[in-house]
C-alpha cells in the first residue's frame, strides 16, 4: 500500500508542478503516392503462354484496414501510398515491352532509392498441407522493405494484403520488381508462414520472350500451411483482455471479464467501473455528476436497468470529449455502451440462465453467424426481478403556523418483468463499403407497491401540539415498450484511414400507468378510522427520437488528419395525465384542475471540423462545433375562471427557446515524454439543455406529500471544462492521474417553492428546478490498474473533489466541502479453474451533485434528487464478491455466484434544507442480495459454413474490422 500511495503521490506532484509542452507520439513521415506507369509501350501478352488464370479470378485486394492480422513491428503506412491496381477478371494481361531491355526504365523507387517500374505480379495458392484443398479466409500480406527519407533508416511496411477466397487464391499486381518482399501468411488454426520472394532480374535480361516476362510475373505455386493443434484449441477462449483499459481521454470497460455483472443489467457494470459512482436506485454519476448515455455511440431512451449485461460488450468513459462529440453532457461526460457483435467467420454464441435470492429469473442467448458477404446477429433476454427498498423520512415543515413535523415509515417492493431483443446484419458490398441495418425491441412491465405509516405532529407557537396518524397504500402498474433502428454505411478509401460514415437512427417508446393511492386517516395510531382518501392518476407518454449523421476522416500525412461531419436530432415528446378522485362507492371523478395534456419537441443541428497533428513528441487536436437548438412546448390544462366563480376553463399554454447558433471549441494538447509517460492537456466548452421532465409544467399530485413540477422556462446551461493528466505504463501496471475543474453558468438545479392547491386551496410545498447563477466542480483523480502476480489483478480509483452551488442571495444553498470517494477491484485466478472478483467503495460526505440532469443522464431508477442547491448526503459503502468456476472443454461452460453489499451498509442518507422546511430520508435496497448464473459458450469458426461449388466468379472481400466506437 505504501508502495501504490507513494506512486500516487509522485504521479500526483509531477502532474501539478509540469510546465511542459503535451502532444501525442510521433510517427514517420509517410512515402508520396506513386503514380501508374503509364508513358511506356506495351504488349499483348498471349494467353496460351500463361499459367492457369483460373487461379487468379478469385483475388482481391484489400485495405490496410482489412489486414488485421499483422506481425509485430510492421507498418500499415505505405501500404496505400502503392496502386492497388490487381486486377482479379482478366482475359489477358499487359505488360511494358521494356521488359525485354537491359534497364527497366519507370519511376517507381525502391527501398534503395533506385527507381524500380511496377509492373510486378506475385500470385499463387494457399492450400492445406494434408488435403492440399485451398484454404478460404487466410490473410496474405506483402511487405516490402522501404527507405525512410525522414529517419534515414529501413523499415519494413505492408504494400498489399487480402482475404482469400473458397479455393485459395491471391494476386497482387503492379509492384516493383527491385526489391525484398515478404509473403505472410496467417489463418485461424493454422501455422503462419513467412516467406521471403523476389523477381529474378537475371531472367530479365534474356533473350527468350517467355523468361523475360516469367521474371515480373511469377507463380509462386501452391503454398501449404499446417495445422496448429494449439491454436485450434485456442479459438474457443476469450481473448485474455484487461478488466480496464487506461487512457488519458477515455477509459475502456470490458465488460466480459467482470463476472460479477453476470445475469445482472447495466446498472450492475457501472458499479465496478472507475470513475463512476452508483447509488442505491441506479441513478449513475462520473465526477459527482451525472453523465449522458449513449449506446453503440448515439442517445438512448433505455433506462439502464432496461439492458442485459451479458449484452455489453464494453462501456467506454470519456470525462471531457471533443469537437466530434454530441455538445451536450457538459457538467460530467459521457457514458457510451458498446453492444456485442461479433465478426468471427462461421457461427459462435452463448446460452445462459440464472436465479437471485427472491426466486427472479433471468435466461436468453446470443447467435452471430458470419459468411460470405452477410454477418447476421441476434440476441434475447427474459428478466424478471423482485426488489425490497424500506425506508423512513423526518420532515419539518415551517411553510406557516402552526408548523408540522412528520415521521413516515415505507416498505417499497417491486416486481419487474421486461424482454429484450435484439437483430441485424452486416452487409459487405465489397472490401470497402459495409451496410448494417440493427433493431432493438424492449417490452416490460413493473409494478411497485409502497405501504406507509405516516405520524404528523401540529406545532403551535403556544407549546400545544396534537398527532394524527395514516396508513398509505400506493399502487403502480406499467406497462413499457420501446423500438429502435439503425441504418448505417461505412466506406473505406484506398488511402489508409480515410473513411466516411453516414447512419440514421430511429427510437419509439411509450408508457402506460396507473397509479392508485388509498390513504386511511386516525386521530392517533390506537384510535379508530376518521376518514379515507382515495386517488388515481392514469399517465400516458409517448416519444420518438430521430437522429442524422455522417462522418469524413481525411488523413493528408501520418501525422495529420482532417475530421468533419454533422447531425441532426430530432425528439418529440407526449405525456397526459388524468387525475382523479375516489368516491364512497368507487367511482372515479376527474378532477381538471389537476390534469395536464403536455406535447414538446426539440431539434438540435450541429457540424462540427476538428484537426490533428504532431511534431516530435509534441501533438495537438484543435476542433470546433456549432449547433443551431430549439424547442417548443404545449400544454393544456384547466383553470379556475376568474371571470365566473365556480367554473373552469380551458387553458393552453406555450413555451419555446431558440439557440441560432452555440459554438463549442476544443483544444487538446500532448506532450510524450517518453515511452512509458506522456501528459495531457484539454479544454472543452459544453452544454445540457433542460430535459422534458425539468420543462413539464404539470404538477405531480400522485404523492401528496411530495409535489413535483418542471419549469417550461428553464435555458439551457453552458460549462467549460479544463483537465491536466498524467499517465504511466510500466511492466503490466498503468498509474493515471487527473485534475479536473468545471464551471457552469445557468446551473440547472432543483429547488423548493411553496404555492397554494388549486383543488384545496391549502398551501403546499412544490419541488421545481431553477436555474441558478452558476457552479464549479473540481477534483484530483487517480487510478492505477496493478497486475501483482500472473494470478492477482487489482485496480483502484481514489476520487477528491469538491463542488458549489451559487444561487440568488434568497435562496440557501448547500456550503463547499471537500469530499472523495474510494473504488478497489481484486481479481484472483484461483486452482481449478475458479475465479474470485472482489469489490468495495466508498463515497463520503457529499453536496449533491450540482446539475439537474438526470432527465437525460445518470440512467437511474429515479428516487433520488440529483442536482439540488439545498443538500448533501452522508458517507455511504459497501462490499461485492463473486466466484465464477469453468468447467467443460476449452472452458466452454460457467457458474457464477455473485453477492452484493455483503456487509449490508449501503444506504441513501440525505439531508434537504430549504426556506421552508428541513427533511432526513434514509433508504435501503436489496441488501446482501445474491444471484446464481449459468453461461455456455459454443461456436465454429469454419469461413465456408454453408457448403457451395466453388464459383467462377470473384466474390468481392470482406471487412473483418471491429466495431466502432463512439464517433459522435
Amino acid at each position: 500500500m505504501k508502495i501504490l500511495l507513494r506512486c500516487y503521490s509522485s504521479g500526483c506532484l509531477l502532474l501539478l508542478i509540469s510546465a511542459a509542452a503535451f502532444s501525442q507520439d510521433s510517427t514517420r513521415k509517410p512515402l508520396p503516392a506513386m503514380p501508374m506507369d503509364t508513358v511506356v509501350p506495351t504488349i499483348t501478352r498471349n494467353i496460351k503462354d500463361t499459367i492457369s488464370h483460373d487461379r487468379l479470378k478469385d483475388s482481391v485486394p484489400v485495405t490496410a484496414k482489412d489486414s488485421s492480422r499483422l506481425i509485430p513491428g510492421i507498418s500499415l503506412a505505405d501500404s496505400t501510398h502503392i496502386d492497388t491496381g490487381d486486377s482479379v477478371r482478366r482475359k489477358s494481361r499487359m505488360t511494358p515491352a521494356a521488359v525485354g531491355s537491359a534497364g527497366f526504365s519507370g519511376n517507381r523507387h525502391n527501398g534503395s532509392g533506385r527507381q524500380s517500374p511496377a509492373i510486378g505480379h506475385f500470385y499463387g495458392r494457399i492450400v492445406d498441407a494434408k488435403t492440399n484443398k485451398g484454404l478460404d479466409g487466410t490473410s496474405v500480406q506483402l511487405v516490402m522493405t522501404l527507405f525512410d527519407s525522414a529517419t534515414h533508416s529501413r523499415r519494413d511496411s505492408v504494400i498489399r494484403g487480402a482475404i482469400t477466397p473458397s479455393n485459395g487464391d491471391f494476386s497482387f499486381e503492379n509492384l516493383p520488381i527491385l526489391g525484398n518482399y515478404q509473403l505472410i501468411l496467417t489463418a485461424i488454426g493454422y501455422k503462419p508462414v513467412n516467406q521471403h520472394i523476389a523477381f529474378s532480374l537475371k531472367d530479365a535480361q534474356n533473350t527468350d520472350p517467355e523468361q523475360r516476362l516469367g521474371a515480373v510475373d511469377k507463380d509462386l505455386g501452391n503454398i501449404k500451411m499446417e495445422i496448429d493443434p494449439t491454436s485450434l484449441q485456442q479459438v474457443t477462449v476469450t481473448a485474455d483482455k484487461p478488466l480496464i483499459q487506461l487512457g488519458i481521454d477515455r477509459k475502456v470497460y470490458n465488460v466480459e471479464k467482470d463476472i460479477s455483472s453476470s445475469g445482472g443489467t447495466a446498472v450492475d457494470i457501472m458499479k465496478n467501473i472507475p470513475s463512476l459512482a452508483v447509488d442505491i436506485d441506479g441513478n449513475v454519476t462520473l465526477r459527482n455528476a451525472p453523465p449522458t448515455i449513449f449506446v453503440d455511440g448515439r442517445p438512448t431512451t433505455l433506462t439502464l436497468d432496461q439492458i442485459p449485461a451479458d449484452e455489453i460488450e464494453s462501456v467506454e468513459i470519456i470525462t471531457n470529449p471533443g469537437a466530434k462529440f454530441d455538445a451536450s453532457g457538459g457538467v460530467s461526460g459521457i457514458l457510451n455502451i458498446v453492444m456485442k457483435k461479433n465478426r468471427k467467420a462461421g457461427y459462435n454464441g452463448a446460452l445462459r440462465a440464472g436465479i437471485d435470492k427472491r426466486g427472479g429469473y433471468n435466461f436468453g442467448g446470443n447467435l452471430n453467424v458470419k459468411e460470405g458477404k452477410f454477418n447476421f446477429f441476434g440476441s434475447a433476454n427474459i428478466n424478471h426481478r423482485k426488489t425490497i427498498s424500506p425506508g423512513t423520512t423526518d420532515r419539518l415543515t415551517f411553510i406557516s403556523n402552526p408548523e408540522y413535523q412528520l415521521h413516515q415509515v415505507d416498505s417499497n417492493v417491486n416486481s419487474s418483468h421486461f424482454v429484450f431483443g435484439r437483430l441485424g446484419f452486416d452487409y459487405f458490398l465489397d472490401n470497402r463499403n459495409t451496410f448494417t441495418i440493427s433493431g432493438t425491441l424492449v417490452h416490460g412491465t413493473s409494478k411497485p407497491y409502497t405501504n406507509s405509516n405516516i405520524t404528523q405532529d401540529t406545532l403551535y407557537d403556544n407549546g400545544y401540539s396534537n398527532s394524527s396518524f395514516s396508513q398509505r397504500y400506493s399502487n403502480n402498474s406499467t406497462d413499457f415498450k420501446n423500438k429502435s433502428g439503425m441504418l448505417s454505411f461505412k466506406h473505406n478509401f484506398p488511402r489508409s484511414g480515410e473513411d466516411w460514415t453516414a447512419d440514421a437512427n430511429y427510437t419509439n417508446g411509450e408508457t402506460n400507468s396507473i397509479n392508485q393511492t388509498n390513504s386511511y386517516l386516525f386521530e392517533n395510531p390506537d384510535g379508530p378510522l376518521s376518514s379515507i382518501y382515495k386517488q388515481q392518476t392514469n399517465t400516458s407518454a409517448k416519444n420518438e427520437f430521430i437522429t442524422a449523421q455522417t462522418d469524413f476522416t481525411n488523413p493528408f500525412t501520418e501525422k495529420s488528419k482532417l475530421e468533419a461531419g454533422g447531425r441532426i436530432a430530432v425528439r418529440n415528446i407526449g405525456n397526459l395525465n388524468n387525475f382523479y378522485t375516489v368516491d364512497s362507492i368507487g367511482n372515479l371523478v376527474y378532477q381538471p384542475l389537476l390534469s395536464s395534456n403536455y406535447n414538446y419537441h426539440d431539434q438540435v443541428l450541429a457540424g462540427y471540423i476538428q484537426y490533428s497533428n504532431s511534431v516530435g513528441k509534441f501533438g495537438f487536436q484543435v476542433g470546433l462545433r456549432a449547433e443551431n437548438s430549439s424547442y417548443r412546448g404545449t400544454n393544456s390544462f384547466a383553470e379556475k375562471d376568474p371571470n365566473n366563480q365556480g367554473s373552469l376553463k380551458d387553458t393552453i399554454g406555450s413555451f419555446s427557446n431558440n439557440y441560432p447558433v452555440s459554438l463549442f471549441p476544443s483544444l487538446f494538447l500532448t506532450q510524450k515524454l517518453n515511452d512509458d509517460q506522456s501528459l495531457q492537456l484539454n479544454y472543452t466548452r459544453r452544454i445540457d439543455r433542460p430535459s422534458f421532465l425539468q420543462l413539464s409544467p404539470y404538477t405531480d399530485y400522485s404523492d401528496s406529500l411530495n409535489l413535483s413540477r418542471g419549469n417550461p422556462n428553464l435555458k439551457p446551461q453552458f460549462t467549460n471544462s479544463f483537465e491536466m493528466s498524467y499517465q504511466l505504463n510500466y511492466q503490466k501496471n498503468t498509474f493515471l492521474s487527473s485534475v479536473y475543474y468545471k464551471y457552469t453558468t445557468d446551473l440547472i438545479t432543483r429547488y423548493q417553492t411553496k404555492e397554494v392547491n388549486p383543488l384545496t386551496d391549502s398551501t403546499v410545498l412544490i419541488n421545481t428546478f431553477i436555474n441558478a447563477n452558476s457552479s464549479y466542480i473540481g477534483g484530483l483523480e487517480l487510478i492505477g490498474r496493478n497486475s501483482l502476480t500472473s494470478w492477482w489483478d487489482l485496480t483502484t480509483n481514489l476520487n477528491f473533489y469538491t463542488s458549489k452551488i451559487n444561487a440568488a442571495d434568497s435562496i440557501q444553498t448547500a456550503p463547499a466541502s471537500l469530499s472523495w470517494f474510494a473504488k478497489i477491484n481484486m481479481t484472483f485466478k484461483m486452482p481449478k479453474n475458479l475465479t474470485l472478483q472482489i469489490t468495495g467503495d466508498y463515497t463520503s460526505k457529499t453536496v449533491l451533485p450540482p446539475g439537474g440532469t438526470a432527465g437525460t443522464g445518470g440512467g437511474g431508477r429515479g428516487g433520488t434528487v440529483s442536482g439540488n442547491a439545498q443538500g448533501y448526503s452522508l458517507p455511504t459503502g459497501g462490499a461485492d464478491a463473486s466466484l465464477k468456476y469453468e468447467f467443460l472443454k476449452n472452458k466452454a461452460a460457467s457458474l457464477t455466484f455473485s453477492m452484493s453489499d455483503i456487509f449490508a451498509t449501503r444506504r441513501s442518507d440525505v439531508f434537504i434544507n430549504s426556506q421552508y422546511s428541513t427533511q432526513h430520508t434514509l433508504r435501503y435496497r436489496d441488501p446482501q442480495f445474491f444471484r446464481l448464473q449459468f453461461n455456455y459458450r459454443f461456436g465454429k469458426v469454419d469461413v465456408s459454413l454453408f457448403k457451395r461449388k466453388p464459383k467462377q466468379e470473384d466474390p468481392d472481400n470482406l471487412q473483418n474490422g471491429t466495431d466502432t466506437p463512439l464517433t459522435q
